[in-house]
Parts: structure tokens; sequence; C-alpha cells
């Protein structure tokens, strides 16, 4: 699903960011993936996906 509309950002591109990039906020995730927020709306919905994605991330780590 599209959580930014302005920069085309997916949830599955947050996931893979947070998993891969070893990122901790959506403001880094969004910096990694090229840009930061524009207007700003999807900061919440790309907030709790990062939070979501944290503890897989945790796991593979520890792996």
């Amino acid at each position: 699903m599209y959580v930014c509309l302005c920069n085309g950002y997916t949830d599955r591109e947050i996931r893979t960011a947070v998993r891969e990039g070893g990122v901790n906020t959506a403001e880094e995730v969004y910096l990694s993936l090229g840009n930061g927020f524009c207007c700003g709306a999807c900061h919440d919905c790309a907030t709790s996906v990062v939070e979501e994605e944290m503890p897989s991330r945790r796991v593979l780590a520890a792996e």
C-alpha cells in the first residue's frame, strides 16, 4: 500500500529500509529512500510501519 503519495513510497519500501538499511525512524527511512517528508500527512502512518518492522529487524540481527 502507498504510505506517501508525495514521494510514492510504499509500506514494502519502508519495511525493507528498516530491515536492510538499519534505519530507526521514519525520517531516516525517507532520507535513505532519497527524499524527506513533503506535506507530512504520511508521517504517522510511516512511523507506525517503522515501529511494526523494528521487532523483525532485532530478530534477524540476533540470528
